[in-house]
């Protein structure tokens, strides 16, 4: 799987918990994906693809081309 290049987010995991909330509750795992664009950005003066998420695009840590 993809993961940020800037701020190195990659896949998590955690649980998933019915939705009774019981005493007893179930719980199978899950996985939290990052939200990864592939840009095309200036890295020490050239332009290259590079897989980004969408918190350090939003808050510009990377020049876009």
């Amino acid at each position: 799987m993809a993961k940020c290049e800037i701020c190195e987010k990659k896949l998590s995991y955690g649980n998933k918990i019915s939705i009774a909330r019981s005493h007893v509750s179930r719980r199978s795992t899950r996985t939290f994906k990052p939200n990864i664009r592939t840009v095309k950005a200036n890295v020490d003066g050239t332009v290259k693809r590079i897989s980004v998420c969408a918190k350090c695009l939003r808050s510009g840590k990377v020049k876009r081309a």
